[in-house]
């Protein structure tokens, strides 16, 4: 090794321990971040010591989480490395594909062995416990199969498709499905998806809506009636924050109202909170979580007192899909109970027989769907 060599051996050793040196100093300087804005999730914090856990392994694997979460500029790092993987071709980042047209679109995961069969076993237990109840159940296909042409080449396809096609064929004689595949399907200019959130826009949702409202034998108010306003252009969304893409632009985010809005009454059951509208607009003022706006997010039971005297009351059983999809509903009954299943952890079937509930709307997303256990404890 002639002198140079050495002296760029050193050069570049000096570089190393001094970079090491910064950060490591930046690091304990900083106080730690209990939440990540861009990623939209708690940050791990330092683990308690004890000999327990270090024996254990946890708290070495704990430590290893709050050091990687905790990191000095994580946020900038993590839109470094999808930049740099973006420039070298790689089009898909922690599930999420990186589409055409700057469209964010999940990545469907086949559910385990069983676990569709475990959930029609449930829905068909409850149809039983409730006879009277008429059900109607709408899975909503995602971007990933509605938006198939704003997909990388390499994506793979059908199996959502599939998977819907097995749900439909799985239900319990008598419960309605609802496809609102062909009504969002081949849509471009209709802007049915965010693009960088896993959520329908209330477009998307106008459009089920009127598919649901055929099957239910509603009259559906016409999208002349409604006033559409833009409330937000600046709305990252979830596939924003799990994709680490950082180049793609924010979505907006538009309301359906009504020029005479009908009085209401909102009830958020577990926080025994009273409200006279559906839009929480408070939370337009966060950097993530603009979704929320709707129904202020999930909660276990909501329940919404309408004007109307049909005495027709609606059970309807969600992910967060239906929070935007809800006040398309509120001028057909003169109550609508919302439960969250993820949340809910009393009797769904005592509820029912209680308010005299005749009809049940099941909605979810295909990905929710698929994700969820606590469908399996429909009855419980």
């Amino acid at each position: 090794m002639d002198k140079n060599d050495k002296i760029n051996g050193t050069c570049i050793a000096l570089l190393l321990l001094s970079f090491i040196g910064v950060f490591g100093a930046l690091n304990l300087a900083m106080a730690d971040r209990t939440f990540s804005e861009s990623e939209n999730r708690v940050l791990k914090q330092l683990p308690p010591f004890s000999l327990k856990a270090v024996l254990s392994g946890t708290f070495t694997s704990d430590f290893e989480a709050y050091v990687s979460d905790q990191f000095v500029f994580r946020d900038r790092w993590i839109g470094l490395k999808t930049d740099a993987d973006r420039i070298q071709g790689k089009k898909e980042s922690n599930g999420v594909y990186l589409g055409k047209d700057g469209y964010l679109i999940q990545k469907f995961v086949p559910p385990i062995e069983g676990d569709l069969q475990e959930k029609m076993a449930a829905i068909l237990a409850f149809d039983e416990a409730t006879p009277d109840l008429r059900k109607y159940v709408m899975i909503v296909p995602t971007a990933a199969t509605v938006l198939q042409d704003k997909l990388p080449r390499f994506a793979e396809t059908g199996v959502e498709a599939a998977y819907l096609s097995d749900i439909r064929r799985s239900l319990p004689q008598g419960i309605h499905y609802v496809d609102v595949l062909p009504a969002l399907y081949g849509k471009p200019e209709q802007h049915v998806f965010y693009k960088t959130d896993h959520h329908w826009t209330t477009k998307g949702a106008y459009l089920a809506y009127l598919e649901l409202c055929k099957h239910m034998g509603l009259v559906p108010n016409e999208e002349s009636g409604f006033d559409i306003q833009k409330i937000t252009d600046e709305f990252y969304g979830s596939l924003y924050s799990r994709s680490g893409y950082r180049h793609v632009q924010p979505d907006s985010i538009e309301l359906f109202l009504r020029s005479d809005p009908p009085k209401i009454k909102v009830t958020y059951a577990d926080e025994g909170e009273t409200t006279d509208s559906l839009y929480a607009m408070d939370n337009l003022q966060k950097k993530k979580d603009k979704y929320e706006v709707f129904l202020n997010g999930n909660h276990g039971l909501v329940h919404i007192a309408t004007a109307q005297t049909n005495e027709k009351k609606l059970l309807v059983v969600k992910d967060s899909y239906a929070n935007s999809f809800i006040p398309f509903l509120v001028e057909h009954y003169s109550e609508i109970f919302v439960v969250d299943l993820r949340y809910y952890a009393d009797d769904l079937a005592a509820l029912v027989q209680e308010h005299d509930i005749r009809d049940m709307l099941m909605l979810y997303n295909a990905n929710t769907f698929r994700e969820d256990p606590s469908i399996k404890n429909l009855l419980e």
